[in-house]
């Protein structure tokens, strides 16, 4: 018999809106406290921002909050409010990196230590190895990220589509543990894992992990099809059993049941904050402007926080570290 997971991270995409920790709107007071701090940060690198230097008194109490709600409530959150049109890309970066400070610790993307990632079509070609799924324009299927927390932030929106929708995983287990009992046991087992394109400074061509795990009774999901499907495709791994392939098959239909999805889009000035060990996320097809200075833009970042659950020694190889409140995730960066 399968163990559910009963805590507040089990909800429906109807039920995450109705959420207190789901939307947070900045008030006026918030607004300018992040307006004085940009204004007087103009000569700060990227490099030397954080807590101690971009000082938000005001709103770091409200961010206190809900780096407590990643964690124990719904795993999702959207901030609204700031204001991206009236900043610069450079000031809008370093006010995104400020709050991730204030979550967590910002975790390498790359193997160039990139903190800060931009989320928009890069125009690589299929074959062109710098491709990954957030430099496309492409759909993306639903997947978690090497951190504990991933946070967006929206600058400029698509002319059509980049549609977002989360799912709540835990909400994806419990409904396998009661139709596929059979299915679960499989996907609690570790599948390999090929190393990203990107992930030069890792010298690990595979990993092992499961997608989902419960480590001193706390929950954890981690899924990234495409990487699964490109280890068992490279002939270098024991073939997937069919077994297996049934079960990632169910993973993805249930994530399709529309009832657990919540999508909607980010507006410029948005921050999304999500869980990546109770969440998966994913984003639409899109069309871009034909201004380049239009054309969709997000930012994102990969972090660590200090409040982590524990997870399964088996996510060693891919985290560096298990233990809960440990530093862990992102990219190792390249020598």
């Amino acid at each position: 018999m399968n163990e559910l997971v009963t805590d507040a991270s089990v909800w429906s995409g109807k039920e995450l809106v109705n959420r207190p920790d789901w939307l947070h709107e900045l008030t006026d007071q918030e607004i300018t406290e992040l307006t004085t701090a940009v204004d007087t940060t103009s000569e700060l690198s990227l490099t030397k921002v954080h807590r101690d230097t971009f000082l938000l008194p005001l709103l770091a109490h409200r961010l206190k909050k809900i780096q407590h709600s990643l964690e124990n409530e719904s795993g999702a959150t959207l901030i609204r409010g700031f204001p991206v049109n009236h900043w610069s890309q450079s000031q809008s970066t370093k006010a995104f990196l400020a709050i991730c400070h204030h979550i967590g610790t910002p975790v390498s993307q790359s193997a160039a230590g990139e903190t800060v990632f931009h989320v928009q079509d890069a125009g690589f070609k299929d074959d062109d190895p710098r491709t990954r799924g957030p430099n496309t324009s492409k759909k993306l299927s639903f997947h978690t990220d090497r951190c504990d927390v991933i946070g967006f932030m929206c600058l400029k929106q698509a002319k059509e589509g980049g549609e977002n929708c989360v799912v709540s995983s835990s909400q994806l287990y419990n409904q396998i543990a009661r139709k596929r009992p059979d299915l679960l046991s499989e996907l609690k087992q570790p599948f390999y894992y090929k190393r990203h394109n990107v992930d030069l400074g890792n010298q690990s061509p595979y990993c092992r992990q499961p997608i989902f795990s419960f480590t001193a009774e706390r929950f954890a999901c981690s899924f990234l099809r495409v990487l699964i499907d490109r280890a068992y495709a490279s002939h270098e791994t024991p073939v997937m059993t069919a077994r297996q392939l049934k079960a990632l098959d169910f993973l993805e239909e249930i994530c399709e049941q529309p009832e657990n999805q919540y999508r909607f889009y980010l507006q410029p000035g948005d921050i999304l904050l999500l869980n990546n060990w109770t969440t998966l996320h994913r984003r639409s097809e899109f069309v871009d402007h034909a201004d380049p200075a239009e054309k969709r833009h997000l930012l994102r970042a990969w972090l660590s926080v200090p409040n982590s659950r524990p997870i399964d020694p088996l996510f060693q190889d891919n985290f560096g570290a298990t233990e809960a409140g440990s530093l862990r995730g992102g990219m190792r960066a390249r020598s």
